[in-house]
């Protein structure tokens, strides 16, 4: 690697940058406004977020799982051991830029059939998941959708996609729309960064 490789790693983390900075002006404040209403009103009945995704996205959901609970919700991310069962009032949270891969669509379809509210991360609100999803938040990124839609198969078959002109976008996309998400319960809830500090795991691996 020379000196071209290192100018063209932070020129696309510019890039990146301008992109999700430019994303924002296309998402629809009533789509994230509704967003919010759902999430403060699991966290004021009690009820569980259960966060799914694949792959990428599956770890954005695991950073937005972290942050919600250090804000205090009952919140639980899909594979871990730990995940209890979806009940009715519950609130699935299902993040696929493609929004067809198998294993989050199962998801949502199964937890909708128990009685949870399905909100949808997705670049195609018009596909599978976003038309199971009771609520769809549109995040551009994906400009066209794998020919095989499975992520595990996708793997399994070495089919990648470039770094970022598909699948990335969206996933730095969701993951900074997320945080964003994280700062507005901060103001509906009325919660510090101290109250938070609180809830941070005090015991941890060295």
């Amino acid at each position: 690697m020379g000196e071209g490789a290192e100018i063209k790693a932070l020129k696309a983390m510019e890039e990146i940058g301008k992109y999700i900075a430019s994303a924002r002006k296309v998402m629809d404040l009533k789509q994230v406004s509704e967003m919010m209403e759902m999430l403060v009103s699991t966290y004021q009945n009690s009820k569980k977020v259960l966060i799914v995704g694949a792959g990428r996205s599956g770890l954005v959901g695991k950073a937005f799982a972290m942050r919600l609970m250090h804000l205090g919700f009952k919140v639980y991310v899909l594979g871990e051991t730990i995940t209890p069962r979806v009940e009715e009032g519950d609130l699935v949270i299902a993040i696929s830029g493609s929004g067809s891969t198998e294993l989050v669509v199962a998801t949502a379809r199964i937890a909708k059939r128990l009685g949870a509210k399905i909100i949808a991360i997705t670049s195609f609100p018009n596909s599978p998941l976003g038309k199971v999803a009771d609520h769809v938040i549109y995040v551009p990124g994906r400009s066209k959708i794998s020919k095989e839609k499975d992520y595990v198969i996708r793997q399994i078959l070495g089919l990648h996609e470039p770094l970022a002109p598909l699948g990335t976008l969206f996933e730095d996309t969701a993951m900074a729309f997320l945080d964003g998400v994280v700062t507005g319960l901060m103001e509906r809830l009325g919660k510090s960064e101290d109250e938070m500090l609180k809830m941070h795991a005090n015991v941890e691996l060295p």
